[in-house]
This record gives C-alpha cells, structure tokens and sequence, in this order.
C-alpha cells in the first residue's frame, strides 16, 4: 500500500519508491541481514523502518538508495515503513524463511494440473504462505528490474491454482510443520537447458560455454534492422517462397491446399515436416477500421515466423513459446480484401501455428471488435530444413528464445539480487539429457554461481539447494539398457557432493506417457523433508536407500545401503531393477534379496561381478523403499 501519492504521481515527481519485490503481503528473510532497495530523487535521505529498527540512506547521483535491515526473528503482520520526501507503507508483511523456485516445465507446472486439482486448490487457505511469480523474458545483459511487476499474493484458493505446484506443496509442507512463514518466489520456464540460468562470469570460464556465451552477447548487441536485414537476405537466397514473393497480396495461392488453424502441421496434413511452410487468409477490412490500428494476434508459432499484411512485413518472432501479436500501423490498413501471409520456419517436433489460442484481428484500441482468424488457411511448403543448409546466427541460436547461456539469469534472477532468501528448490535436467557428463559440473557451477551472486557462504549454510531428480519417463526396457535419463539422474545424485544440497527423488512417482507427472504433491514434500532435517534439525528421514559401498564375495555382489531403516519392497516380492557388469563388460539382470541392509546380487550369467547398477533406465520399474515410504536412490558403482 502506498501512502500519499499515486505511482503515476511518484514516477512525475521522483519521490521515493521501492523496488517492485518490495509489496503488500511480502516475507522478508528470517535471522539473515535483509536489503531493501530503491530509488528517489538524488540527495534525498530515505528511512527504512521494520519492527522496532530503523536503517536510512542518501541516494547516490542516479537516485539509488539501499539499506540493510539488521537480522530479525521470524514474525507476522511486521510494521514496514519507507520515509524520504513521501511516505510508503506495506501492509501483511512477515518474516520468515524465501526459496527461489526454478528450473523448466516440471517446476513451471502448476497447481491447477496436479491430481485431484480441485480438492488442493479449494483447500489452500495458508495465510502464512506468500507466493510471488516472476515474470518471463530473455535478456542479453543482468538486467536490475524485471520486465513487468510483481507482486506478493497470499496463499488462497484464488490465488495457488496457477502458481507452481512443486513450489506450493514445498511451502505448505514447511509452514505447517514449523509454523513459520514461507515465501515461495516461483521463477521457471518450460523446455529450458540449465546454462540458461548461470550468469555471464560463471560461463565465461567454461570452455564448453565460453563461444556460446559470448554469441549470445554479440546476437543481443545487434540491432534489429541489421538482424531484419541479415535474415531477409537469408531468406531470400534459399526459401523458394519468399524468392517467389508468395508474400504478396497479388500472389495467386488458389492452388494452395487448405488446413485448419491454429494446430499443428504433423496433426494436420504435413507428418514429419520440418522446414519452411507459408499460410495465407484473406480477410475483408470493414469500412469503420480504415485509417486505424490493428492487432494481429496469432498465438505460439513453432519456432519461428515473418508475418506480411498486403505484402509488407509487420513482425517476426523467433521462440516458440511466445504469443504472436502484432500491431498494424493504421496507415496500412485500408477498407476491403487484405491478405495475412505468415512465413513459418520449424527446425525439428511440431511445427506451425500449433498453440492453442484464437487467431484473431483487431482494433487496436477495442479489442473487442475483431475478426476470427480460426479455421482454414491456405498453405504451402517451400523447403525442407535439410535442404536449407546452415542458419544466420539470427536464427540458429534461437535469438529471442530461452535456451542460450545466460539469458534467464539475466532476466528472471539477476533482478532478484540481493533480495534475502534461504535456498532454492531446482526442478530441471530434462533439457539437458543428452549432456549428462556436462551437467556433472554444469549443475554445482549453477549453485556456486547463485550462492556467490548472493554473498552466499560456500558450505551453503546459509543458501540451501535442493534438486529433484528426474522422475521415470519413456518406455518400460525389460534388460539393462545405456540410458541419457539415468546418466543424468546419476549427475544429479553426485551433485550432492557439494555442501548444503539435498534431493528429492521421483524415481517412483513418474508417469511413463507424460513428461510432466501430475503427482507433485510427493515431489513437494520430499523436497521439504531435505530442509526439515537441514535447515530446520527435525529428527525426519530426507532420503531413500542410498549406495553405502559394494563387497563382491564370489559370485555373488552385496550392496550396503545408508537410510535403509525398515528396508523393504512395496509389493513384498523381490528387489527389481538391479543389474550386474560381467567380465565382458555387459550388463545383465540380477536376481536380488535384501539381508538386514543390504541387497546381495546374483545372475547365473555373471559368475564373476564387476559392477552393479539400480535402477538404470529411462523409465525403472522399482519397489525398494525404507520405512519412511523413499524410494531407493538409483546409482552405479562403475566408473561415470
């Protein structure tokens, strides 16, 4: 709440404000210094007073102020004033323990998806679980303020549907077992690769990273007429299409064939098309819109597209998760026919204008007056990827998408800095799959980078990190196979090397047909279970079975497992999904039976074991779980 003045007013006369983390409903870290930050006029003295302490500052020649809270003992509906020249006042403010959630679409999932939805969401009054979402950007440079506003909400059945389910069932988890109140600061994107969320200085003394990094900068750094012209170019030379000028209003496309949008091309006409593919409509401009701005809204386009209304370029957008919607300058919009003529380009899965939002034209300044664009548009391939030869570097590091270094740092955690938290919580490594040997350093350089972005001590102390692994996914493999899934899972697990890390396993709760498992309600409450035991000292089991050391005794292998109290199966039957390494070098089937705690291995087809494996597949069939209902930790004794 803003006392005074209005935001419009603040903005015209430069009086004091806070940066936008800084809201109603806000939960400032417990026992931990806090800054609060800002800006005002330059000169301007600004007081900061919370509970019974008062900080003050003089902004610098930019108006920047900042000031450091002394730590404070976790409380609720904590007094939060800021005096300069006006006075601001936050209302419902608390003090107790921040997590940053992050990582791709398991994190991003959120809780209207989960199973039984609708029970969860009407049951989620927890006055004392404050939840704030960070909006979605790329950006080339740390940026210091996010792309929109952002505000703290109070956990309701308003409020919880879409905000991350891993991160809410993470939260009420410890609220309610603590009492304390928790701040869940939701930052993730679907489909993205870790390296996207380290920072510049952390990539930079990478080898693998260094050249992709600094592309990323040099593609951010160049202007967007340069980049217009240098794809125009490109297209030009190698897309029949746009050689043909099928941009063109005068273009005959009666040949075309028809499709109904918005989908997919592989759902609708073109199976295993990756390439280039233009889409026509022709739509009649009532009379009253001449002369007027328009907004052509066209939804997700995967990956990329050129959009032409009467021939002329009116935007591009390379990323497939971003909306489309384009403005028609009013100069060009005329009464009559006019044509819509969409260049897509799809480098590999679906393809085309494949989300699932309405296409539409309209004004610009009445939204509600609009033409429907759903239904058929005429269509033609042009090319096929293969045949395109390399991208411009525009397009083949996706310029403007998520998935390069650094950028998600650079616009959804560098603004957050230093705003005090606790930890994170980390769901991500689907994107990364098929670098599992990278992210055995990549993963521990995310968290040092985080911790030292933050000031953080390096034994984690005082910044938690807590990782999910991956759940099981794909199809069931009845014989030991080589996985990515599990090379990454075993990343994953070694990752817990590093001081003050935790995770929570979902080696048992996944879903073998969707990538996206709806039980998060699990995924949430193991994660709290790491912090109950570390941050918190309760006496509670955080882990499953884990690998203790290996004694080969003739032709049979004896696993030792920690956290193996009351060791059992699920199902009452034998151990499932271990496999044996023989002389040979290959991997074959053990038959298992636990002995106190351990599991002793044996196969008539290894009468000389060299290595043991659990759980090693994309998607493990497992029953071995210990009395606190974890599942085994998947591992391999051979070397990585």
């Amino acid at each position: 709440m803003i006392g005074v003045a209005t935001i419009g007013a603040l903005d015209a006369r430069a009086d004091v404000r806070l940066d936008s983390l800084f809201t109603d409903n806000m939960v400032l870290q417990r026992e931990k210094p806090v800054p609060v930050w800002g800006t005002a006029k330059p000169g301007e003295r600004v007081t900061v007073s919370v509970a019974q302490q008062k900080q003050s500052a003089v902004t610098d020649a930019n108006g920047a102020w900042k000031v450091t809270l002394k730590a404070m003992p976790g409380a609720q509906k904590v007094p939060f004033e800021v005096r300069g020249d006006n006075r601001i006042e936050l209302q419902n403010v608390a003090v107790g323990d921040v997590f940053i959630c992050s990582g791709q679409s398991n994190m991003e999932f959120n809780v209207s998806g989960v199973n039984n939805a609708a029970n969860e969401i009407a049951a989620a009054n927890f006055p004392n679980v404050r939840l704030l979402t960070v909006p979605r950007t790329v950006k080339g440079t740390r940026q210091t303020s996010f792309v929109a506003p952002v505000q703290w909400d109070v956990c309701s059945p308003k409020t919880v549907s879409a905000f991350s389910a891993v991160g809410y069932f993470f939260g009420r988890e410890l609220n309610q077992r603590t009492g304390i109140p928790i701040g869940l600061i939701h930052a993730s994107w679907g489909g993205t690769v870790a390296e996207a969320w380290v920072s510049r200085d952390t990539m930079l003394k990478r080898d693998d990273f260094k050249a992709a990094t600094l592309k990323t900068e040099q593609i951010f750094n160049t202007p967007k007429a340069e980049i217009m012209a240098q794809q125009n170019t490109w297209f030009a030379d190698h897309d029949p299409g746009s050689k043909a000028d099928w941009q063109n209003a005068e273009f005959d496309d009666s040949s075309w064939k028809t499709m109904t949008l918005p989908a997919s091309w592989e759902n609708a006409g073109m199976p295993d098309f990756d390439g280039i593919t233009w889409f026509r409509k022709t739509v009649e401009i009532p009379a009253a819109w001449a002369g007027k701005d328009l907004t052509l809204s066209l939804g997700s386009i995967d990956d990329s597209d050129t959009t032409f209304f009467n021939g002329e370029q009116i935007g591009d957008t390379v990323g497939w998760l971003d909306l489309r919607n384009y403005t028609i300058p009013a100069n060009k919009v005329k009464a009559g026919n006019a044509t819509i003529a969409v260049r897509v380009l799809d480098t590999g899965g679906l393809g085309g204008l494949a989300g699932n939002d309405t296409l539409s034209l309209s004004l610009k300044d009445n939204a509600t007056q609009k033409i429907d664009l759903s239904g058929q548009w005429n269509y033609q391939p042009s090319t096929t990827f293969k045949e395109l030869g390399p991208l411009p570097i525009s397009l083949s590091t996706d310029r403007g998408g998520p998935n390069q270094p650094t950028v998600l740092y650079n616009g959804m955690i560098g603004p957050l800095e230093p705003f005090a938290v606790r930890g994170a919580i980390w769901y991500q490594g689907e994107s990364n799959a098929d670098r599992a040997q990278q992210y055995r350093t990549l993963l521990p350089d995310l968290i040092h980078d985080w911790r030292t972005r933050w000031n953080a001590k390096a034994d984690g102390s005082d910044f938690a990190f807590y990782i999910v692994q991956l759940a099981n996914f794909m199809a069931r493999k009845d014989q030991p196979v080589e996985s990515g899934w599990a090379e990454l899972r075993d990343a994953q697990y070694n990752t817990l090397r590093v001081p003050g890390t935790g995770m929570a396993s979902a080696i048992d709760i996944g879903d073998g047909g969707d990538i996206h498992p709806r039980n998060k309600q699990d995924v949430g409450k193991r994660l709290a279970l790491n912090a109950l035991a570390k941050i918190y000292g309760q006496k509670v089991e955080y882990t499953g079975p884990s690998f203790g050391s290996l004694k080969i005794e003739g032709n049979t292998a004896r696993v030792n497992l920690t956290h193996a109290g009351g060791f059992k199966t699920s199902d009452g039957g034998a151990p499932r999904t271990f496999a044996l390494q023989g002389a040979d070098g290959k991997w074959y089937a053990a038959t298992a039976r636990i002995e106190g705690s351990s599991v002793l291995l044996s196969s008539d087809a290894v009468p000389a074991p060299k290595a043991v494996r659990y759980a090693w597949a994309n998607n493990p069939d497992v029953n071995l779980f210990n009395s606190a209902g974890l599942p085994a930790n998947p591992f391999r004794t051979d070397a990585p």
